[in-house]
């Protein structure tokens, strides 16, 4: 069969990565289980807009500072049709632990919404972190966007295409930096009738790719993938990395040998990342980057 560059499944991608603690219909339950919350406050369910899916959860560090502190907006995926912001306090403590305040937001999905509507959201997101994020001690100058698979996706096309940032009145230098886990960025032809629906109407289904956005103007990015991901492909970041690179871009780009989708994410995990660089990496390029 040959390879295609986008193939998301709908097996839980977490299961893999915890399947030695339990079998279990969610897993990521059991993950989460585990994550100490001691050393964070959260602040949830804020609404960023009047629909039931526009609430976000905000994680700040408990040991006080005397200045304000980087921010994470972390999207997370699910082929841009499932997902819980609750399932996700794993990443929001790993973050946290590093003296990061830490937003996390649900937003509406298909098939309530199609792309580019499904932009609409992750967009208010950015808007409201902006506006509000100074209130809880985040510095709205000090702004990241990170996303996993579908929520990479999400948060380089808000890095890449500055329509949708316009949309709430900000420009992409409102970005400090975007970081993209086991992205899809470069997925064409559509291999699925689901996504061919998501991704509606056939002549706009380009629009949907952050490589087609990809100029000398975008916030700085780091792109990272497991070369065993079957799920999304690594050439999606690859290829993007090499279009950043061409039109003169900061990127990095880092590959993961013995990594598959899941380990994108799951090695975050206060359980798993003891012996993984993928923190680690993600730290000192934000350092590098004004955290």
């Amino acid at each position: 069969m040959s390879e295609q560059p986008f193939n998301l499944g709908r097996r839980s991608w977490i299961a893999g990565a915890i399947a030695f603690l339990l079998a279990s219909c969610r897993p990521i339950k059991v993950l989460n289980a585990v994550i100490p919350t001691d050393g964070m406050q959260i602040t949830r369910d804020i609404a960023f807009g009047p629909h039931a899916r526009q609430r976000l959860d905000i994680y700040q560090p408990r040991q006080p500072s005397t200045s304000h502190l980087p921010v994470v907006v972390f999207f997370y995926g699910g082929s841009w049709d499932s997902g819980a912001k609750q399932d996700y306090l794993f990443v929001a403590e790993a973050l946290t632990s590093q003296g990061l305040i830490v937003v996390i937001a649900d937003y509406r999905l298909y098939p309530e919404l199609k792309f580019p509507q499904l932009m609409q959201d992750p967009a208010l997101v950015v808007g409201w972190v902006k506006q509000h994020i100074a209130d809880y001690q985040g510095a709205p100058t000090r702004l990241f966007l990170m996303g996993h698979s579908a929520g990479a996706h999400l948060a380089m096309m808000l890095s890449l295409n500055a329509e949708y940032l316009s949309a709430v009145g900000l420009e992409t230098s409102a970005i400090r930096g975007s970081i993209g886990l086991a992205g899809p960025y470069d997925f064409l032809p559509l291999t699925s009738d689901r996504l061919r629906a998501i991704f509606a109407p056939p002549e706009q289904e380009w629009m949907s790719q952050p490589i087609r956005f990809v100029s000398d103007q975008q916030p700085p990015l780091l792109l990272m993938t497991g070369l065993k991901d079957r799920d999304v492909w690594p050439r999606n970041a690859i290829n993007l990395a090499q279009a950043v690179q061409a039109k003169g871009g900061d990127v990095i780009l880092k590959t993961y040998p013995d990594y598959d989708h899941a380990d994108l994410v799951a090695k975050l995990a206060r359980p798993f990342r003891r012996h993984s660089p993928l923190l680690a990496d993600i730290m000192t390029w934000m350092h590098h980057h004004g955290a």
